[in-house]
């Protein structure tokens, strides 16, 4: 069974920038698409991005177009997402996850789950 541990979450001002790993454990992450979701408190957990099993596809949220990013090192088994231009909106526990589908920004399609790390965005 896959596990994934995310890490990097921390207090940042607005306008910095933050770097989130995930790091996979246990079955072939190449066959796997990945994504990162956020939940806000009192919010429903979000999609933010994903990219597909072999890097050629990436999706992203509306609301965070143009300033994160999401990327992969297979070699490594994990998968990174860049934040940049970061606001207060953007403070929130993002989670790492994994499915075997297509790039998929649907919450119902990922099956395998991170703990979460904490990212906080001070105005």
């Amino acid at each position: 069974q896959m596990q994934l541990v995310e890490s990097g979450g921390r207090l940042v001002q607005a306008g910095g920038s933050l770097r989130l790993s995930c790091a996979a454990t246990g079955h072939t992450f190449t066959s796997y698409t990945m994504g990162w979701f956020r939940r806000a408190p009192g919010k429903e957990r979000e999609f933010v991005a994903t990219i597909g099993w072999n890097g050629g596809v990436t999706y992203y949220a509306d609301s965070v177009s143009g300033r994160f990013t999401i990327s992969r090192d297979d070699v490594k088994k994990t998968v990174y997402l860049q934040m940049d231009s970061l606001k207060p909106e953007d403070t929130a526990v993002y989670y790492c996850a994994a499915t075997l589908a297509v790039a998929t920004m649907s919450r119902a399609r990922y099956d395998v789950w991170g703990q979460g790390t904490q990212v906080t965005v001070s105005s």
